[in-house]
């Protein structure tokens, strides 16, 4: 295979490694062999990288260390300040959701439980719907 027929490999943006730091560090590690939060925060910048107007996360703290938590808060509340993408996310752990939301939507056997906006979200009122 020559040079000319090797597909291009894309420019990974700035911005990128400026909200993840720990990635330009890693480039040259397989995604496999990063840490769970490493591999968060990958997870999430390859979804930026195609400039979503919607970005979707399922339980974007699922087992990742405290300060790795506090650096996706930090990434998600300077995307929501830019105001140029919703984020819509899962999540448990209701003071990072808290944190973090305009408005939050609880549901109970697939219906409508509790809901509000950031002001109105109290953690006792909510976590009575979570249950293991």
């Amino acid at each position: 295979m020559g040079l000319a027929s090797r597909p291009r490999r894309a420019a990974v943006p700035p911005r990128i490694f400026e909200m993840f730091p720990v990635l330009g560090q890693m480039l040259r590690r397989r995604g496999g062999d990063l840490s769970g939060g490493q591999q968060q925060q990958l997870a999430i910048a390859r979804a930026l990288i195609a400039d979503p107007a919607l970005l979707l996360l399922d339980e974007p703290t699922e087992g990742i260390q405290p300060s790795i938590v506090q650096e996706i808060a930090e990434v998600l509340q300077r995307i929501k300040q830019e105001g140029r993408r919703s984020i819509l996310f899962v999540e448990q752990y209701l003071d990072f959701a808290r944190a973090i939301c305009d408005r939050f939507y609880v549901m109970e056997k697939g219906v409508m439980a509790l809901e509000g906006d950031r002001h109105s979200f109290r953690i006792d009122e909510v976590s009575a719907y979570l249950s293991v």
